[in-house]
C-alpha cells in the first residue's frame, strides 16, 4: 500500500535503523516512545489491523508471536513487557497497519490509559 507509513518503513522507502528484520516482519524504536524499552513489531504484509487478519496469516502472527519474546530478551526486558495491538479508532488504532507495540523497562499500571 503506498500511502502506508509501515509498509514504507518495511520496503526501506523510509530509513529506520532496525532492532530485527526478516523476510516477514519488521521491528524498530518507537518514535515516540512510552516506555524506557519501546519497539514495534511491524509484518511486511499489509494488514489492516488483528480484525482484517484471516487464517491466511496465522503463521506470519505466530511467527511474529514467537519472535517477540526472543526480541524482548535482546532488549534486556528480563522483568517482563507488556505487548500492546492497538485496534480501530476507539482501541487508539493511528496507524492502519497492524503493529505490536513492546513496551518495558517501567512497572505498567492496570487499567491502561
Amino acid at each position: 500500500m503506498a500511502d502506508c507509513i509501515f509498509c514504507s518503513i518495511a520496503n526501506h522507502d523510509i530509513p529506520t535503523d532496525p532492532i530485527y528484520e526478516d523476510e516477514l516482519i519488521i521491528a524498530f524504536n518507537d518514535l515516540e516512545p512510552q516506555a524506557p524499552v519501546h519497539f514495534l513489531v511491524v509484518p511486511k504484509k499489509h494488514i489492516e489491523s488483528i480484525d482484517a487478519a484471516t487464517e491466511d496469516d496465522s503463521e506470519l502472527i505466530s511467527h511474529i508471536m514467537l519472535t517477540i519474546p526472543k526480541l524482548a530478551a535482546e532488549q534486556g526486558l528480563e522483568n517482563g513487557y507488556r505487548i500492546v495491538i492497538n485496534t480501530g479508532d476507539d482501541g487508539g488504532q493511528t496507524v492502519k497497519h497492524l503493529h505490536f507495540h513492546i513496551l518495558g523497562k517501567r512497572k505498567m499500571t492496570w487499567p491502561p490509559g
